[in-house]
């Protein structure tokens, strides 16, 4: 009897460690299949960022260089007005003047005139007639003009176009193709930092485009939202987390407030066209009215944001403070909120940059429109980063394209920057409980 007891014992605690073993072996295969799995879902998380930022610089690297072209052009006092010298039409006075140092003859109606007009931007005219106001005595001279070449010559000098394309899908002849390379032949093509990208603003020549204005626009956008949203939003937080009372109606406020930050951004906008455009009758395409639209949009985020923040701080911390003889604002000013200030600076930036990026409030409050110039006040018009990417890719004109991509690098480095710094600001001042 004992002899057949201790037989099968052992047979069973075999069977016992056999099935723990098999059953230790599935577990840690169903986590490697996990960390597995992990590993794949980052490396496809990471690939199409790459494909996607691969693809804005492949298009938009060449909008960070440009061409320029210097020609020798005689002031004929003939056509040029002394007293009005930005009347004289010195695009055309270049373009006879270079068909004629090239030995050719044009037709009745300036054919070729203004094919080769073509192959230089207007700026050519202003800084012509700007030279002759500094110093008139240079009519009747030879002097040197460089300016910038016309969108197509600069995209052919980008290898963009070329003669082997047929010449129904592009905009330069193979005659101004010819006279392209005889320039550049001729040292009279130089490639340069196209730093008008960055000093000018909207045009409607794509040579002379540039994302200052929308920059500024942009910038005074944020100033606005930032001096509306976080005042309100750190406020109301700080109130509904340590000084309202818990019922019904702040129940009803906090699902309120998070069914706000789930709100379409667009329903943002339209709201921002009735209250502030319709109702107040605030300035159209302004960063006053954008920021509104945009404050409120942010609001939400920042409430939940600074909530959060002070939840997390330890109940001792309010505790010990009351128990010093500090009174309730006291405590919450003093103790509470300074501790919390790391996660409620990390939800303010991250709000700002996501308002950053907001385009369908903005072409609602009219900022699609096209608006040259800088802006110098909150209630000028005005344009933003992202309804001048929309703009600039509905354009016609091909060079346009590659000045898109060359502005959403610049929106994205702008929100890189903003969230790179929440993120300087957490691990800075944040304290581990």
């Amino acid at each position: 009897m004992t002899d057949a007891t201790s037989a099968t014992v052992p047979a069973a605690d075999v069977a016992r460690a056999g099935r723990l073993k098999a059953g230790l072996k599935r577990r840690y295969a169903r986590e490697g299949r996990f960390k597995m799995y992990g590993v794949l879902a980052v490396c496809i998380a990471i690939g199409f960022l790459l494909l996607l930022l691969g693809r804005i610089v492949t298009q938009g690297y060449t909008a960070f260089y440009a061409h320029e072209i210097t020609l020798p052009v005689y002031m004929d006092p003939a056509r040029i007005d002394r007293a009005y010298p930005q009347g004289t039409n010195f695009e055309l006075l270049v373009a006879e003047q270079q068909l004629a140092r090239y030995g050719i003859a044009d037709d009745a109606r300036g054919t070729k005139a203004t094919a080769m007009r073509g192959l230089f931007s207007s700026e050519l005219k202003f800084r012509a007639a700007a030279l002759i106001r500094e110093n008139p005595a240079l009519i009747g001279q030879t002097v040197t003009i460089s300016a910038p070449a016309a969108d197509e010559s600069d995209l052919f000098y980008k290898g963009e176009i070329s003669i082997d394309t047929p010449s129904d899908q592009r905009r330069l002849s193979d005659e101004q193709i010819g006279w392209l390379n005889r320039l550049k032949t001729e040292g009279s093509v130089r490639t340069h930092f196209n730093g008008a990208l960055f000093t000018n603003g909207d045009s409607t020549e794509p040579e002379l485009a540039g994302v200052l204005g929308a920059v500024i626009g942009s910038a005074l956008m944020l100033l606005v939202t930032a001096c509306i949203a976080i005042p309100i939003g750190v406020g109301a937080a700080v109130y509904l987390e340590e000084f309202s009372a818990r019922n019904r109606l702040t129940d009803l406020i906090e699902v309120n407030i998070n069914n706000l930050a789930a709100v379409p951004s667009i329903v943002y906008g339209l709201l921002g066209v009735a209250v502030f455009i319709n109702w107040a009758h605030l300035p159209r395409s302004s960063p006053l009215v954008g920021g509104l639209v945009l404050g409120l949009m942010a609001l939400p985020t920042i409430i939940i944001a600074t909530r959060s923040s002070l939840k997390s701080v330890p109940p001792s911390i309010r505790e010990a403070a009351l128990a010093m003889g500090a009174s309730r604002t006291q405590t919450v000013f003093q103790h509470v909120l300074p501790l919390a200030m790391p996660g409620v600076m990390t939800g303010t930036i991250i709000s700002m940059a996501h308002a950053l990026g907001e385009t369908a409030p903005l072409l609602l409050i009219g900022m699609v429109s096209f608006v040259p110039g800088i802006p110098h006040a909150i209630n000028e018009p005005t344009g933003a980063l992202p309804s001048l990417v929309y703009i600039w890719e509905n354009a016609s004109e091909r060079a346009f394209h590659e000045r898109t991509a060359a502005a959403i690098m610049v929106l994205l480095a702008f929100m890189i920057v903003m969230n790179a710094a929440a993120i300087v600001l957490r691990r800075r001042f944040e304290r581990r409980w």
